[in-house]
């Protein structure tokens, strides 16, 4: 594959040496797909090989920890931190057998937020006697009765042992069911937009369990551990790397680093609990530099599709170079064993005589002994479905969107603009290239009918390492030296056929057009694929629709640049999504003077999704950045521009955003 990819980057290259058949040279639809795959995968081998960037030694680390860790709390959705609200802990049932009692426990972890689980203790039990504390996090196992029951065996060894252990229910499969697969297979792409994972809320509910065990008698929770499998094991590391007051950490099958997993393409194996949106393009090794030095073991299995030892070899080697800085080797350590994905014998064995060397210096023999499992009606925490449960829904609720602000004065405004602007370039855009690449630009005539109309061009150009974008240019024969330009960008609704240009007849004449096609508007991405594409992007720490937007503005740069078309004016049009992109791209381009739009999205709650921009404006702000520059809507606005409408008025520029007919009304081509 990366032999296809290069030779494909070579061919690619060729493109700019203008050859008598440059049509030979360009790459199809199949290919240009092919350079963005290897586009993806650049960029997560540069995240995993920078995450260190300028750390050297423990000195230089320390310094940059507390930044880390507030950019991953912000990326799970927890900072600012969640009030902790009371807990409404119940004890819904109880029983005993030989070495251990279980309680059945429910409590909230927000309100409405029900956590169910199974909590072991050792029995019989001396009076006043308090154990070591586990917080065991359960993988995806389906099941009315919660994830739970399928891990039993694991508290009960911890009770029989002299441990207290919380076994507890995911969102997903827990006795209230929730979501974790909203990008992964539903297509819920608000999730995008408000920065959301489930894995946020796992961690959540895990740091709140380790709080409902601190009012627990029986708990000793200056000594508490944290572990789990798959789904599990990923909160495990997650939880550990924010909350302190786990000791040790031993998570399960379920180590992975971006490049190898980008590269491997084992995304799409993976459900969205396993990842956090990377807004600030932190790797799993730096995450887990949060929990040194405190002991962490990593299990793995060798024949594990979703977390394959690429990933899990150099997550490992990784942080012993950060364990060596705190002098503490000894409490990093790895196993794997030759196994697919299972809860199985030998992972139980690693991960508890790890615990147990560390929390209590015990190094006994990990002995399981007879484990007899219990029916799921002894293990179920809850009757019926409290009717204030918010757990389906919580996706919806856990982050608090941004509220738009209405703004009384131009200054209050303009500083508004000039501060939500930063924060766009350092959150949203933040995995914009950081250099612009060569355009290699590629032009041959289009032999087409638009010829009558003005000269036409086929043409390509790189936007960035490893893509290609194209579309049609047509140019004006008035003889004027300077024309006012339009770019239309295409979505995948407006690729039909490719000798349809009826909505652009009315601007050939006088403007320079460009048709562009933007990545993966044309690709061979079926839903499947799209999904994990846009799974793999946010893991990024981008969005497909990020991407998209900077080759809209690359395409601004390369009419200018590359072209060299003296413009009076650039209008940029989009319909529906593409609309939304055009906003953004004249928020940050003050060179677009005019954005034409048609069925709009009122928000991005619909589209497009950008990387946790609902947390910081929404679109009728963006678009208010616009101003006093053009608005023009092919198609009523809807009511949410109104207040786009407020800020055009405070620049004495109402009459700035308006409706049009036809986009030879909105470009107003009478004038040119």
């Amino acid at each position: 594959m990366r032999t296809l990819f290069l030779f494909l980057l070579i061919a690619v290259s060729a493109l700019g040496q203008q050859t008598p058949a440059p049509a030979r040279a360009r790459p199809n639809a199949a290919q240009r797909y092919a350079l963005f795959k290897n586009n993806l995968v650049l960029r997560g081998e540069a995240i995993t090989r920078n995450q260190f960037e300028g750390i050297n030694n423990l000195e230089d680390w320390k310094r940059r920890r507390p930044e880390v860790r507030r950019q991953f709390l912000e990326m799970l959705g927890l900072d600012p931190m969640p009030a902790r609200t009371p807990l409404k802990a119940r004890v819904t049932g109880e029983f005993q057998r030989e070495g251990y009692r279980v309680q059945n426990i429910v409590f909230q972890s927000q309100p409405g937020l029900y956590v169910t689980g199974n909590l072991y203790l050792p029995w019989p039990a001396a009076a006043g006697a308090k154990y070591p504390a586990i917080v065991y996090v359960s993988g995806h196992s389906p099941g009315p009765a919660g994830a739970k029951v399928d891990y039993q065996q694991h508290g009960i060894w911890f009770a029989r042992n002299g441990y207290v252990a919380f076994l507890l229910d995911t969102i997903e499969f827990g006795e209230i069911p929730g979501i974790h697969h909203g990008i992964h297979n539903l297509s819920m792409w608000h999730w995008l937009s408000l920065g959301y994972t489930p894995a946020g809320v796992e961690v959540w509910n895990a740091i709140r369990s380790l709080d409902y065990l601190e009012t627990r008698s029986e708990a000793d929770t200056s000594k508490a551990a944290i572990t789990g499998i798959s789904g599990g094991g990923a909160i495990t590391w997650f939880t550990a790397a924010v909350d302190d007051r786990f000791q040790v950490a031993a998570p399960v099958l379920a180590t992975w680093a971006v490049g190898p997993h980008v590269a491997g393409d084992t995304v799409r194996q993976n459900c969205d609990c396993i990842y956090f949106w990377n807004s600030y393009q932190l790797d799993l090794p730096i995450v887990g530099a949060l929990i040194a030095p405190r002991p962490l073991k990593i299990m793995n299995a060798s024949k594990d599709g979703a977390f394959p030892p690429a990933g899990y070899d150099l997550v490992y080697q990784k942080l012993r170079t950060v364990y060596q800085w705190y002098g503490a080797p000894e409490k990093l350590d790895e196993f794997h064993a030759e196994t697919g994905h299972a809860d199985l014998p030998p992972y139980r064995k690693a991960a508890d005589e790890w615990i147990n060397r560390w929390l209590r210096g015990d190094l006994t023999p990990f002995n399981e002994g007879d484990i007899r499992k219990e029916g799921d009606s002894v293990l179920t925490v809850l009757d019926s479905y409290p009717p204030d449960a918010v757990n389906e829904g919580i996706h919806r609720r856990f982050i608090p969107a941004h509220r738009l602000q209405d703004w009384k004065s131009l200054p209050a405004w303009n500083q508004r603009r000039q501060e939500l602007t930063a924060t766009l370039r350092e959150k949203v855009y933040h995995a914009f290239p950081r250099n612009k690449a060569a355009f290699d630009a590629w032009r041959a005539r289009h032999s087409m009918w638009t010829e009558r109309y003005a000269d036409s061009f086929n043409v390509e150009f790189t936007t960035e390492e490893s893509i290609r974008v194209h579309g049609q240019l047509f140019i004006p024969r008035n003889g004027k030296t300077s024309h006012p330009a339009l770019i239309f960008v295409r979505g995948n609704d407006d690729i039909i056929f490719s000798v349809d240009y009826d909505r652009l007849l009315s601007a050939l004449a006088d403007h320079v057009v460009l048709v562009l096609n933007p990545r993966a508007v044309d690709y061979p991405m079926n839903v499947n694929r799209t999904s994990v594409t846009k799974m793999t992007a946010a893991l990024l720490g981008a969005t497909l629709e990020s991407m998209q937007l900077w080759d809209i503005l690359r395409s601004v740069d390369y009419l200018v640049d590359e072209e060299k078309l003296k413009l009076s004016s650039i209008s940029v049009y989009g319909r529906r999504d593409m609309g939304g992109l055009a906003l953004h791209a004249a928020a940050l381009d003050n060179r677009i003077s005019r954005v034409i739009l048609d069925d709009p999205p009122a928000s991005h709650w619909q589209a497009p999704a950008l990387l946790g921009v609902l947390r910081v404006t929404d679109l009728p702000e963006v678009a208010g950045l616009v101003a006093p520059r053009e608005i023009v809507s092919l198609t009523p606005l809807p009511e949410a521009y109104q207040y786009t409408r407020s800020i055009f008025r405070l620049h004495g520029k109402p009459d700035s955003i308006r409706q049009a007919a036809s986009l030879g009304e909105a470009l107003k081509v009478w004038e040119h």
